[in-house]
């Protein structure tokens, strides 16, 4: 199994970061093959609006760091995004990522990625009520549904203000094992 991992956290020990290496680390064990891109390290526009990729190509036609990304995921099995919670969404990084996901739709709306594919999230977040925030998930598996996704997960941390604090919850860290488990056997 490929998996490809979109971390999109400013911090590189955060806490969905870690929560993500937790899940690569057990599905590594498992004997998948992992691929990770920080998108907060990378240069890249968000998408133009151009519809070059509807009319043109079949492909996003801006070419920066997130063109190997979007090679990479169409050769994957399973999708890994994870991004702490900000002003009740992706942290801006991951959500001009994912904006980006628009060219993988052809024209009438059909996936031009291969079927079958999975889709794990990870979202850390401050607040501890598990109703804040709650619609996020949705709105993308929404979006993975329409391209082709058969499967999508949520691994979801509560309750995480302070960087580093997934690290000392267990039974989050056993969540994204076990969700690793489930989805990369």
């Amino acid at each position: 199994m490929k998996i490809v991992a979109v971390l999109g956290s400013p911090r590189p020990t955060g806490n969905s970061n870690t929560l993500a290496q937790r899940f690569l680390e057990t599905a590594r064990q498992q004997g998948a093959e992992t691929q990770v891109f920080m998108v907060n390290q990378m240069q890249f526009k968000g998408c133009q609006g151009c519809g070059s990729c509807k009319t043109k190509t079949d492909y996003c036609v801006v070419e920066d760091d997130l063109t190997p990304v979007y090679d990479a995921i169409r050769e994957a099995d399973l999708l890994l995004l994870a991004s702490p919670v900000y002003f009740g969404d992706l942290s801006g990084q991951l959500k001009c990522f994912f904006d980006r996901f628009f060219a993988f739709a052809d024209s009438d709306f059909s996936s031009r990625l291969r079927p079958g594919k999975k889709a794990v999230v990870i979202l850390t977040q401050g607040h501890p009520d598990g109703a804040m925030f709650a619609d996020i998930f949705p709105r993308y598996q929404q979006w993975f549904n329409m391209l082709g996704f058969a499967e999508t997960h949520l691994v979801r941390g509560l309750g995480l203000g302070d960087p580093g604090a997934a690290a000392a919850r267990p039974e989050l860290l056993a969540q994204a094992a076990d969700a690793a488990r489930q989805v990369a056997p």
